[in-house]
């Protein structure tokens, strides 16, 4: 009779587990039911799993009672390791797998082990490809129409990835992986960034166990925004080396750099993180399968490798000749590798876009030649070390069924350092373009930690061979068309195939469903999913299918008013009407309709240089009905040109409408998204402070860092305010002696001229970036008023933070003190008042009629 009850309890568990299970079948059990050290796989529809019906038996004292324990969750038997990779801002040529000049020996091994892909296509900016590739549906689909710092209060593009679109992280995760995030993090909202949270749109909210990393679209690699999973860190600490800058002429816009470098650097310091933690993993349990999703800053701007990098680099002579005759030699190596038909004809160089190499003064040369040699290095330098991470596969034996997927590019190669390249993107984002004159001042600084360098747009055409345009270009597949390499070997066997089946980076969660055996979720915490959008391309693995048509057959682009579709061979483009350095023109106000129309049969004509649309105008009709179609069917509406104009445009902050902000003790860290935003306003500054015997200096607040921002600090006891424009020039306000031991109320004044953001709603940008008095007092008295020509109309340095009481990162003046330069005053309050313009009734009318008369000349 016993035994009978027993059988029956086991059998009502094993039934449960069935249901939790989808089918009997599916269910895979191991060890005894009920111990320890069970376990079962699930069937995924509802995550997390529902726990089972308790199968022990429950009397009045322990020891007649039978324990029981839930069975552990585990992936399907075989399920593989995954090592999802892709790099930052680089094109199709930019790695030798493919045709390029730059060794990339991590990928060519991949490569020559597993499979390439030439048609595995982004959407042309960072933050809106990496949250496709992670929930596996388009980028509007989950509120990255544009990266989060372009964020607008529409469900396409409000930067919120939510709860209806679970990440691969947190499927992978529920069905007993380990995962993890290394590296950038550009899809958490600009304000849910702080300290404060909430942190559900951070990697660990999204289903990733561990992260480190950076949040924002880019950072100092030599000293970043870092966090490991929620909490900053400053690891390069201590690692300064003596790398200095000459301070002999104070009055110079930059310095030589003296010194050895730094010993830290985020590239290896991520590698050696992933490596520490995939042994973590193993140590503890040799059998959990792990999901590692790595990301590398590289080869976004700041281009910041390692001296040892750029002079092996540079030792090589590889652009010496200039950027047309790179693109030339890449495209000879690309047909001499196969990886794009034989038959391919290359366009022109853009002589209309891109000032031709000899038309280039020789200064010019020499400072593109460095600016090219250094992103290079950041090129070869990222790749070493991602095989350092690969190699960790290996020595751990688990290389073989570890599936790795290394795609090059989240989108072509940026051309956001405009024609001339720029010693700090940081000036890119605020329209200003510094001549070369300007920047030979930071040749040698070029790399370090003493430039946000970027290179000239000519070298990122090169790079976007055989193809044009670049990056932020959705209706050009310079912009959209990367590659990848994968490897698998204990299930692909066709080494070093070539699969050219059309992709998209929607593809990869369903082909990481498939292959692992795990199915996408019908309900994740409750709440009913929304469908995978993309399309497992899992069937190309097998060489018997490497010719198999694509089963992706229409995909959609379109990035701030440039769009594209693509349907089974054939693309319909808008022409591009923006270069990338033109965010602050007026914007085309009908994008959907006002556009130039080119039509492509990409499967005779690979890179997109053979207008067809004359010929085919009833296609192109069609084509455009169904862009509409796939439009409202992916929140991709309302369409929006702008660019600058919505870095700029008010969006949700911790901040938000606040007109005065009181800090009774200091704190570090507050993100520029939920930080004072002081640009085009009119505000004040009171700091309460005491003064201790013997008297006191440092940070009081501050706001940016090095190549941009604001502080308000005591310097060798002496009140000091400083405005940091683009590194180009510092305008202080400075009291004439050191504050005496005692109380005292420091205030600084700024009152504004121009119009402010409000006039970017009329396309119109003549109240930004405007003249102002600043008014330095200390106890009431005023100690120094000076008048800025011009203010910075966009943006602060990103990547770093609102400090008080301290400063975090890089400094606003280097020549007047170091980080983190703490306060020695007692800190008792910091109030700040913000007086933003109002647009009068007047202003209104005629902004109006600026924009008709605009509208009627274009």
């Amino acid at each position: 009779m016993r035994k009978t009850k027993r059988r029956a309890q086991v059998l009502a568990c094993v039934l449960s587990l069935a249901a939790l299970s989808g089918s009997a079948l599916a269910q895979e059990l191991t060890g005894t039911l009920g111990s320890p050290s069970a376990t079962t796989t699930i069937s995924g529809k509802q995550l997390p799993a529902p726990e089972p019906a308790f199968g022990g038996v429950i009397k009045d004292d322990a020891l007649q009672s039978k324990p029981w324990w839930p069975p552990r969750v585990v992936p399907p038997k075989g399920a593989p390791n995954v090592l999802l990779i892709m790099t930052d801002d680089a094109g199709f040529a930019v790695p030798s797998t493919f045709g390029g000049v730059i060794p990339t020996p991590t990928m060519d091994s991949i490569a020559a082990n597993g499979l390439r892909y030439n048609r595995i296509f982004s959407t042309a900016l960072c933050s809106p490809t990496r949250a496709a590739l992670i929930t596996g549906r388009n980028h509007h689909s989950v509120g990255f129409g544009v990266i989060a710092e372009q964020a607008t209060g529409f469900p396409g593009y409000d930067s919120i990835i939510g709860p209806e679109n679970a990440t691969i992280g947190r499927i992978l995760r529920d069905n007993g992986y380990a995962t993890s995030w290394f590296g950038k993090d550009h899809n958490t909202p600009t304000y849910q960034a702080s300290q404060v949270g909430p942190f559900t749109q951070w990697p660990t909210g999204m289903g990733f166990d561990y992260f480190y990393g950076f949040v924002g679209g880019d950072a100092n690699q030599w000293g970043p925004n870092l966090f490991r999973n929620t909490t900053q860190i400053y690891p390069w600490l201590g690692h300064e080396g003596s790398l200095k800058m000459d301070r002999s002429d104070a009055k110079a816009a930059i310095w030589p750099v003296t010194g050895k470098e730094p010993s830290w650097n985020l590239v290896t310091a991520m590698a050696d993180d992933a490596l520490d933690w995939m042994y973590r993993i193993h140590q503890t349990d040799p059998t959990q399968p792990i999901f590692l999703y790595y990301v590398p800053g590289a080869t976004h701007a700041p281009h910041h490798p390692t001296r040892e990098w750029v002079d092996k680099i540079h030792a090589m002579h590889l652009f010496d000749d200039g950027y047309e005759k790179l693109r030339e030699r890449i495209f000879a190596n690309q047909k001499k590798l196969g990886v794009i038909p034989q038959d391919e004809q290359l366009s022109p160089w853009p002589n209309d876009v891109l000032t031709p190499w000899d038309k280039l003064t020789p200064e010019a040369k020499k400072l593109y030649i460095r600016q090219v040699e250094v992103f290079a290095a950041y090129v070869a330098y990222s790749d070493h070390e991602i095989g350092r991470v690969i190699q960790g596969f290996k020595d751990l034996g688990k290389l073989d069924n570890t599936l790795i997927i290394y795609q090059n590019g989240d989108n072509g190669t940026s051309a956001e350092g405009g024609p001339e390249g720029t010693f700090s993107e940081v000036a890119f984002f605020n329209g200003v373009r510094p001549p070369v004159e300007m920047q030979m001042k930071f040749y040698d600084a070029w790399g370090t930690e003493f430039a946000y360098n970027h290179m000239s747009a000519g070298w990122s055409w090169a790079f976007d061979t055989p193809f044009d345009w670049f990056k932020q270009n959705a209706s050009r597949l310079g912009g959209i068309n990367q590659n990848m390499v994968i490897s698998w070997p204990a299930r692909i066997k066709d080494k070093g195939g070539l699969r050219e089946q059309f992709m998209h980076v929607i593809d990869v969660v369903p082909t990481l469903l498939e292959v692992t055996g795990i199915a996408a979720p019908e309900y994740v915490d409750g709440i009913k999913q929304k469908p995978i959008e993309g399309t497992s391309f899992a069937y190309t693995f097998d060489a018997a299918n490497a010719k198999e048509p694509s089963r992706h057959k229409i995909q959609y682009f379109e990035m701030m008013g440039q769009w594209a579709l693509y349907n089974e061979g054939w693309l319909l483009s808008t022409k591009v009407d923006r270069a990338p350095w033109d965010a602050f023109s007026a914007a085309n106000p009908d994008p959907l309709n006002n556009q130039v129309f080119q039509l492509y049969d990409l499967s005779t004509n690979f890179n997109q240089s053979a207008d067809i649309a004359a010929q085919h105008p009833d296609k192109v009709k069609e084509m455009r009905q169904m862009f509409v179609a796939e439009a409202n069917k992916y929140q991709v509406f309302p369409l929006d040109a702008s660019v600058g104009a919505r870095v700029a445009s008010p969006r949700p902050s911790l901040t938000a409408g606040l007109s005065e902000l009181v800090y009774t003790r200091p704190m570090t860290g507050v993100p520029q998204g939920d930080a004072p935003y002081l640009l085009n306003t009119s505000y004040t500054l009171t700091a309460d402070i005491t003064v201790p015997e013997g008297g006191a200096e440092g940070m009081i607040a501050t706001s940016g860092g090095r190549f941009a921002g604001w502080g308000f600090y005591l310097l060798k006891g002496k009140p000091v305010f400083c405005w940091n424009l683009l590194a180009l020039e510092s305008i202080t306000w400075e009291g004439p002696q050191a504050l005496a031991p005692g109380q005292h109320i420091l205030e600084f004044d700024f009152k504004y001229d121009g119009l402010g953001v409000g006039t970017m709603a009329f396309n119109n940008f003549s109240g930004i970036g405007k003249s102002g008095t600043g008014t330095l007092k200390v106890d009431g008295k005023v100690v120094a008023s000076k008048t800025m020509e011009k203010t910075l109309p966009v943006i602060l340095q990103w990547d770093e933070s609102f400090d008080i009481g301290s400063d975090t990162i890089t400094g606003i003046n280097d020549a007047d003190y170091k980080p983190p330069f703490p306060l020695t005053a007692k800190f008792n309050k910091l109030t700040i008042k913000i007086d933003r313009p109002q647009l009068s009734p007047e202003d209104i009318k005629k902004l109006e009629t600026a924009m008709k008369v605009k509208a009627i000349a274009d």
